[in-house]
């Protein structure tokens, strides 16, 4: 369902300015240039960690809080949603996520070969007709991104409601030489429940019963 449009949007994401940037594209390679700016201190050699469709933004921040010495990059396609997300990271003070209103399509204008350590795709748009199956967030050509966007040892970490796209994700993931570990059909019934921060759309699911798939990929 598309989000009605929220009143005041442009005074709303002014107020939180600091959790974005203009200009995406010239930090290219240097994001934790950035994060030194805002931080105030040396970023040298910390993980930079990324989410794809953050939503509103209760999984990134609450994930920034548990480790204020990780950094965050949250990509949200709808302006509105990540106006939410940033309104809910100020609420925290937490100052280690910047918020990037962007399509998936283009992550690697700006990104940097190498330098994400983490990426985390949570209850993405599942995509269910065939025709349409080159949208899903792992589907080949996004994987190929993915991998040159990893360091060595980097993963994705995938969530999803959907039965049809965790076993579709699975297939490709394997398929394209991915190593996969740490696999379960209902998270919250399992050894990776313990820790696991859940999204707003998680939480939802989880309360009319419905199991959450989850699994780690290696490049």
């Amino acid at each position: 369902m598309r989000m009605r449009k929220k009143k005041h949007g442009d005074e709303r994401i002014s107020a939180c300015s600091e959790y974005t940037c203009e200009n995406p594209t010239q930090y290219k390679g240097a994001w934790r240039e950035l994060f030194e700016k805002r931080l105030g201190e040396s970023c040298k050699g910390k993980r930079l960690e990324l989410e794809i469709g953050c939503g509103k933004g209760s999984f990134i921040t609450e994930t920034a809080v548990r480790n204020p010495d990780t950094l965050y990059c949250a990509v949200e396609r709808v302006r509105d949603v990540i106006m939410l997300a940033m309104e809910k990271a100020k609420a925290a003070e937490v100052k280690n996520v910047i918020f990037l209103n962007l399509n998936a399509q283009y992550i690697r204008d700006y990104f940097d070969d190498g330098e994400i350590d983490r990426i985390y795709l949570n209850f993405s748009d599942p995509w269910v007709k065939a025709r349409h199956a080159k949208r899903r967030l792992t589907s080949e050509s996004f994987l190929n991104d993915y991998r040159a966007l990893l360091s060595d040892g980097g993963a994705v970490f995938f969530k999803t409601d959907n039965r049809g796209l965790f076993d579709y994700s699975l297939e490709s993931f394997a398929e394209n030489g991915w190593r996969l570990e740490h696999i379960t059909f209902d998270l919250h019934a399992s050894e990776y429940a313990e820790g696991n921060i859940m999204t707003e759309y998680e939480r939802n699911f989880s309360s009319k019963g419905q199991p959450i798939h989850r699994l780690e990929a290696y490049r």
